[in-house]
């Protein structure tokens, strides 16, 4: 393969895994922040999030002198043949994407274009989650960025499918590559950049190699910028879908988790995103449905799916809480432990977590919250300073009245009933928000167990 110099401007998470994992396959990778704080412990290998087998392909690189960290973009906009915007794109109050730290990159970019000379064209590539039409926005910021000077760029839309917690392995054997534009020359340069992946030629430790052959999908950009937020709406909807079945079945007496077996063995339906239980959060689902509302809210489209989405992913949080006070009839004086708090296992990230949303909801119903997470103790007490936040979770568990499975961590799974119930105070409630424990095993221990959906 042809060693490619690559730039990526923004190390949050998207930006970092990318960045290292490019480097991992060979390229020359420089990653570009505005912290230069962050840039310099980056520098030592110092990686700031929580993610599986990150810090090791970030150290690899290091070594190997792969990748670099800087504040300089003017400088990387000369030296690079692809350039990566891989900075947030938080939602504004009315959900819709703010594009403002795109738009203060691309006109940089456009300033600097001018300085790389005879080089070929750079090709921008936007790896943040933007709204239909971005890639052609970032080209005329670029423009206004140049000044009118004559400038020679490709704009390429490479949206990212990244699950935290999985990350590094998502990025290096992922279902599909899509890429969106209309020059031949730039799909080339991002099927050159890509081919390790999708030959799937990299030496890697994953044995035996997961796929043979990746697909690389070229479109236009519209349709690559579209397939992201319906890729991501659609899974939210069978999130909210098996959430709505479980209603009905602890209505009619079925089971939802025998329900969604059978259902998932359909290769029509499949059975991944069909656990019912609190419901989605976390940095992209919330932000991508709400940006997506908010783009048919534009054309006067009222899209009565996603709103139903939403709507019944608020419900199951309201659920939390109604099966609380059925059971302790009061919360105010009870404790009540929150186990995990991050939005899903193996991150760190707490945005959107539907802990946080419950243990605000319980501290203003008068219950005394204590909460349990192997990674995130320091940013979840920040975040919820009236919530005592421990590093054991029988400690969490001592005492409580009730305890709620918010995050399904093997730390979680594992518990002891037997000494969980020996710590706890009737009527010793445990609602299962993940419908992970073993309503028997639990019972039979003497706590009093309720689950989603579970009949």
């Amino acid at each position: 393969m042809r060693r490619l110099e690559v730039g990526i401007v923004g190390t949050g998470y998207v930006g970092l895994v990318t960045g290292a994992c490019l480097a991992h396959l060979g390229h020359s990778v420089v990653c570009v922040d505005i912290d230069r704080e962050k840039v310099e412990s980056l520098s030592r290998g110092e990686v700031p999030i929580y993610e599986p087998g990150l810090e090791e392909v970030v150290g690899g690189a290091l070594r190997q002198e792969r990748i670099s960290f800087t504040t300089d973009l003017p400088a990387t906009v000369e030296r690079v043949d692809v350039l990566f915007i891989a900075v947030s794109t938080p939602p504004g109050e009315d959900g819709a994407a703010d594009l403002s730290n795109v738009a203060s990159v691309a006109r940089e970019i456009g300033a600097s274009l001018a300085r790389r000379g005879e080089k070929s064209p750079l090709v921008v590539v936007n790896k943040s989650t933007v709204p239909v039409g971005s890639g052609d926005y970032v080209s005329m910021l670029i423009e206004e960025g140049a000044e009118g000077r004559d400038v020679s760029y490709y704009v390429v839309s490479n949206p990212e499918f990244l699950r935290e917690g999985s990350a590094v392995y998502d990025t290096l054997f992922p279902d599909r590559i899509v890429i969106g534009t209309d020059s031949r020359e730039a799909s080339e340069a991002m099927r050159e950049l890509y081919a390790p992946i999708i030959e799937q030629s990299f030496p890697t430790s994953y044995d035996p190699r997961p796929k043979a052959a990746v697909p690389f999908i070229v479109t236009d950009l519209a349709s690559a910028e579209m397939i992201k937020y319906a890729a991501n709406a659609f899974l939210a909807t069978k999130i909210s879908f098996i959430n709505e079945v479980a209603a009905i079945c602890d209505l009619v007496g079925a089971d939802v988790t025998n329900v969604a077996h059978g259902i998932g063995l359909d290769s029509r339906i499949g059975s991944r995103f069909l656990s019912a239980g609190i419901g989605w959060g976390g940095s992209c689902f919330p932000k991508d449905v709400s940006a997506l509302r908010s783009i048919a809210r534009e054309y006067d489209y009222e899209s009565t799916i996603l709103d139903a989405v939403v709507a019944v992913n608020d419900r199951q949080l309201k659920q939390v809480v109604s099966k609380l006070q059925r059971e302790l009839h009061t919360l105010k004086g009870k404790r009540v432990a929150l186990l995990g708090l991050t939005f899903k296992p193996n991150t760190d990230d707490l945005r959107e977590a539907p802990s946080l949303k419950i243990a605000r909801t319980l501290d203003s119903l008068g219950a005394r919250v204590v909460g349990y997470d192997p990674v995130a103790t320091g940013p979840a007490s920040e975040a919820v300073p009236q919530m005592k936040v421990v590093t054991d979770p029988y400690a969490a568990l001592s005492g409580a009245h009730a305890a709620v499975v918010v995050t399904e961590w093997d730390e979680v799974r594992n518990l002891d009933p037997k000494q969980v119930a020996g710590l706890m105070a009737a009527p010793k409630l445990v609602v299962d928000g993940r419908n992970v424990l073993d309503p028997a095993s639990v019972e039979e221990r003497g706590l009093l167990y309720r689950g989603f959906g579970r009949g």
